[in-house]
């Protein structure tokens, strides 16, 4: 089947892609020399490792944004064994490259991404006009659109607040998973659904959130916002995750499964956040779905998940508490 006939449930917005280069070593030395046990290449970038792990779950999607014609032949070949339709925006040079060093000993990994390719002014207003004529061709089917990630040097940090609007005009709802100065400038716009992480929250309150109760005050802020989100997820790490609406609050407890590489876990979520409001489930049954496909991505190295049956079995396993 050719993925380009299938009409997307939902676009990633991928401004600034990446190929992760994952290498496994045992007990980490800095500053030494050290063996590697193996390396893989993968795909990535967080709107794009959404995309893949939204496609093992069968859920139709497409990618937009910029990718670099010098090394596209690998996103290429993920979209074509996932099925993902390719509406990327093909730049010269190459798409950048992150490192990740997995202490298979220590269960720790070490990131070293690279900023993204630097646009001018005037290439940075072009791509920005050509990802929302892609967006315009995409919004007749899509319901979800997912924008993630770090924006590349020389784009405003009003872009995800521009995109935003033009979405949710169009009828589609916006998942925003950003941070910085990029996440505060999106708020204004009332992304429908955001996913921080505690120390992303933290920045973007000014507060020191040292406790669950802090976490949820801050994400009770955010929820009491003119322009507000409709639901607030708060990802905890090892403490699992908070799942925020203006009506109810839980804490969603980690599975306890064999932990392969904790790089991507968060765009798992992400992905499992947009498959649980595709089928309509509540707050409950989110929080147990976008929980089990961050679990179920820890076993995995790179952008995948297992068959939707095995995840699903999962999120019948994760535990639910509510917060009072």
């Amino acid at each position: 089947m050719n993925p380009l006939t299938v009409l997307p449930q939902v676009v990633t917005v991928a401004l600034n892609p990446a190929l992760d280069h994952t290498i496994e070593v045992a007990d980490l030395q800095p500053g030494a020399v050290n063996r590697a046990r193996r390396m893989q290449v993968d795909v990535g970038g967080k709107a794009i490792n959404v995309a893949s792990c939204l496609a093992d779950f069968g859920i139709s999607v497409a990618v937009t944004g910029p990718l670099g014609r010098d090394n596209a032949a690998l996103f290429e070949d993920l979209f074509q064994r996932k099925q993902i339709a390719n509406h990327c925006l093909y730049q010269d040079g190459l798409t950048r490259i992150n490192t990740k060093v997995v202490d298979v000993e220590r269960g720790e990994t070490t990131d070293l991404n690279m900023p993204g390719p630097d646009f001018d002014l005037n290439a940075a207003r072009e791509l920005l006009d050509q990802v929302q004529r892609q967006l315009d061709r995409l919004l007749s089917s899509a319901r979800w659109v997912v924008l993630s990630g770090s924006l590349p040097p020389g784009l405003p940090v009003t872009t995800y607040a521009t995109l935003i609007a033009q979405v949710q005009a169009a009828g589609a709802a916006v998942l925003l998973d950003t941070s910085g100065a990029a996440l505060e400038s999106a708020l204004t716009a009332g992304p429908r659904l955001i996913k921080p992480n505690r120390h992303e929250l933290a920045e973007l309150t000014g507060q020191p959130l040292d406790t669950l109760e802090a976490v949820v005050a801050a994400g009770r802020t955010l929820l009491n916002r003119s322009q507000s989100p409709v639901m607030v997820v708060v990802s905890l790490g090892g403490d699992g995750a908070l799942f925020l609406t203006r009506e109810q609050a839980l804490q969603a407890h980690p599975a306890p499964v064999a932990v392969t590489s904790t790089v991507g876990a968060g765009d798992a979520m992400v992905a499992g956040l947009v498959a649980a409001q595709l089928e309509n489930r509540s707050l409950a049954e989110t929080a147990q779905l976008a929980t089990a496909f961050a679990a179920a991505k820890l076993t995995r190295l790179g952008p995948h998940l297992p068959p939707p049956e095995q995840v699903r079995a999962l999120a019948g396993q994760i535990i639910i508490t509510p917060l009072h």
